[in-house]
């Protein structure tokens, strides 16, 4: 028996990168990037639990960078426990959870990511 899990298009006009792993579209849907973690903006990581290491502000600033590359469109899996649309996105060609897993700005994590070679920056 096979299972078949629907994804549906979903286009994010005006993307703001919320931090390394979260996009908010201009009509207000937040997308959490799916299969990854990034690290914790400051004061957002709760007690008690172990977060991504590395810098957030970098993360950040990465995928603001990334959305920059043309539009948005994404392929919605559901939502989590905060309401978000989980997502594979990608700005043009380029998916979003491989560019910042592959540049080193989060790690895979909750899923599994099936990432092309990373390319050589032009």
């Amino acid at each position: 028996m096979s299972i078949l899990i629907a994804s549906l298009a979903l286009v994010c006009a005006a993307p703001v990168a919320v931090d390394g792993d979260t996009l908010r579209c201009a009509s207000g849907v937040r997308v959490r990037l799916l299969a990854i973690d990034a690290p914790e903006l400051p004061g957002h990581c709760r007690r008690g639990r172990v977060c991504t290491p590395g810098d957030p502000l970098a993360s950040k600033a990465n995928l603001a960078r990334l959305i920059q590359r043309g539009p948005i469109w994404c392929e919605s899996r559901g939502r989590d426990r905060y309401g978000r649309v989980l997502a594979r996105c990608f700005a043009s060609e380029v998916d979003l959870s491989c560019a910042q897993v592959q540049g080193g700005f989060a790690v895979e994590r909750y899923g599994r990511l099936n990432c092309p070679p990373a390319r050589a920056a032009r």
